[in-house]
């Protein structure tokens, strides 16, 4: 298994139509905006898309994005053990944006929170929740504890629960995500 090939975003939109885009962000977040062209393929559903994209990788290369480049590398790397060759944007989405880049944005799609500050958000509160409370019953304090190691460990093996859930929650998910994702695979496939 080797290393991602890793493309700014200058060097991204030099060679757009060079690629197959998959965003591996979840529906939610790709309806928010995605880098032009971008077919939807959450990160939880990328092993179903694998003899899509094997298809997909043989007609031309591909080049995997995300918010910030941590899931695009992952996903690359589960791509890589099946055999396929692929490119993560660095800095994903946001970098993309960040240096003036348009993003696509589906037709009635609304913008919501990135899922990272809906995490920070979620465990600023639980840690502040644990602290008050722990005022009048000191052993919840353990929840603040709790999420404070959760964040360690997110940051050391670059995978976060909370992110997890969120992910999960229905004003993250497009209610058309699964046909979308089969109408996407059928693409991929021809």
């Amino acid at each position: 298994m080797t290393s991602p090939v890793s493309l700014s975003p200058a060097q991204a939109a030099a060679r757009l139509t060079e690629f197959t885009v998959i965003d591996v962000r979840g529906p939610g977040e790709y309806a928010s905006g995605h880098v032009p062209g971008a077919l939807n393929i959450p990160l939880d559903r990328l092993s179903e898309a694998v003899p899509a994209l094997k298809s997909a990788s043989a007609r031309g290369a591909l080049l995997v994005v995300c918010a910030s480049g941590v899931r695009s590398t992952r996903a690359c790397d589960i791509l890589s053990a099946a055999d396929i060759d692929a490119a993560t944007l660095t800095g994903g989405t946001s970098a993309w944006e960040g240096e003036g880049r348009d993003l696509d944005r589906p037709a009635g799609s609304r913008t919501g929170w990135p899922l990272e500050r809906q995490v920070r958000l979620a465990a600023g509160s639980l840690v502040v929740a644990g602290l008050l409370a722990g005022v009048r019953y000191p052993a919840a304090r353990w929840l603040s504890a709790g999420i404070g190691s959760g964040l360690v460990y997110s940051a050391v093996t670059d995978r976060c629960g909370i992110t997890a859930v969120l992910s999960r929650l229905p004003y993250n998910r497009d209610p058309r995500a699964v046909a979308s994702l089969d109408a996407t695979l059928d693409a991929l496939q021809g």
